[in-house]
């Protein structure tokens, strides 16, 4: 094991200081920063927001400070099609804070009952610290969002509108997680030191989930049974249907068979051959609900099947690493953003395989593809609609590189209608079970 010495950092110093130009560069970003100093403005010029297929989408939404981008992302797919079938204005939404209730109760539920799974695992054990961590959180995957919509429905915003907590959701979370570890450590000792049943457990928890429920309703509300859905169209013609639940709400309104659609990845590392279905051990939030389910196949086939949608007029629920080579304010994810190997005079080369082999990289936000421009039929830039309200980007739009596409882009999800019958075939296997920690485990929870 060897130590810095001095005459390494004698040796630092001077190649720091004899080239001529690291002294503009180091003045440049200690005034302006790394990303003020390193931007290229030929990305930007690149990234017109423009684009030759694209779907009329109307106001984006705000998750403002709580990490639910994926209800948000899901939500708007469904918002899109009510919003054009039914003439309404633009600014309608479904209930965001409806979903995120039922997902943290049951959230709280699934890690609950995978305590009580794993009676047998040590306290130190890397599983029990896996679940530990977060016993529950805002973030979430497809497969989730639609096992609670399989459960409960939706609903207008109108009819359970945001609250401050579920705006700002860091202390709720707090709260929660705590009393879960709480829960988690009864279930165990009664266990270890009582000796008590996994029956008798089951009804403790049962008891146990009285006082989430409660934290819940206090922060967020209680969820309706049933409710009246009121509105105007676009003509100013004024429409009322009473006495509707959120599951005939669904049916009557979204009119989306969501066994059609199904999650497509693209993650190239050698321990996941493409073309074969993967699931994670622990990664859900209803029990016997969705299974997570992912379809690996190369970046080729994700954008063509995308493409495929949009051309079709219907926007794509989309998973990303939305940090790497972006800019809120200005709404570009492009690798060209910036030229941080210029501004530091090193090199940044990890392939994607391993980015996510090596934990630079994972999938963090979930936004909708809304458009695409095609250059000799191929794209060379997509219109993202995003969760972040209209002060950011293009009145909450961004433009997304092709080639950003290709680097910090893992999932989509796309009716499968679209895949071949290869492809179908191959969605049909038994998915091949990856650890709780592998990076396809992530959720997307970015604010």
């Amino acid at each position: 094991m060897s130590e810095l010495s001095e005459e390494m950092i004698e040796k630092y110093t001077q190649s720091l200081n004899e080239t001529p130009i690291n002294k503009v560069l180091k003045d440049a970003i200690m005034t302006n920063g790394i990303n003020g100093a390193a931007l290229d403005n030929n990305s930007i010029v690149a990234m017109n927001p423009v684009f030759s297929e694209e779907i009329e989408t109307g106001e984006v939404a705000n998750q403002k400070k709580s990490g639910r981008c994926w209800i948000f992302a899901a939500l708007n797919t469904f918002r899109h099609k009510i919003s054009e079938r039914f003439n309404i204005k633009e600014d309608f939404e479904l209930s965001q804070n409806y979903m995120m209730f039922w997902d943290k109760l049951e959230k709280s539920n699934y890690f609950l009952d995978s305590i009580i799974k794993t009676l047998e695992e040590p306290l130190d054990g890397r599983l029990l610290s896996w679940l530990l961590t977060h016993p529950q959180q805002d973030g979430g995957q497809w497969d989730m969002l639609v096992a609670l919509v399989d459960k409960y429905g939706v609903v207008p915003k109108q009819v359970m509108p945001e609250t401050y907590q579920s705006s700002q959701s860091k202390e709720l979370n707090s709260i929660l997680d705590a009393k879960l570890r709480q829960c988690a450590r009864d279930l165990r000792q009664s266990y270890e030191k009582e000796g008590k049943s996994k029956k008798e457990l089951e009804d403790a928890k049962i008891n146990m989930l009285d006082d989430i429920y409660t934290i819940l309703a206090f922060a967020l509300g209680e969820p309706p049974k049933t409710f009246d859905f009121e509105y105007r169209d676009k003509e100013g013609d004024f429409h009322s249907d009473e006495n509707l639940s959120p599951q005939g709400f669904f049916k009557k309104y979204v009119e989306k068979n969501l066994d059609d659609y199904v999650s497509i990845i693209n993650a190239p590392t050698k321990d996941k051959p493409y073309n074969k279905t993967y699931t994670v051990k622990f990664l859900g939030n209803v029990v016997n609900g969705r299974q997570i389910k992912y379809l690996n196949v190369d970046m080729k086939t994700l954008k063509a099947l995308a493409l495929e949608q949009i051309k079709d007029g219907e926007t794509v629920w989309f998973g990303c690493d939305v940090s790497r080579y972006s800019d809120r304010k200005i709404g570009i994810l492009d690798p060209d953003l910036y030229d941080y190997e210029a501004a530091f005079s090193t090199h940044f080369n990890l392939t994607k395989a391993e980015r996510l082999d090596y934990k630079e990289s994972m999938l963090t936000h979930a936004m909708v593809l809304t458009g695409v421009n095609l250059l000799d039929g191929e794209p060379d830039r997509w219109k993202v609609e995003n969760s972040w309200g209209e002060d950011v980007g293009h009145k909450g739009y961004f433009v997304m590189s092709d080639n950003w596409m290709d680097e910090y882009t893992y999932q989509i999800v796309i009716n499968k209608k679209y895949l071949s019958g290869d492809l179908l075939k191959a969605w049909e296997q038994e998915p091949i079970e990856l650890d709780p920690w592998d990076p396809m485990g992530s959720l997307a929870l970015t604010k």
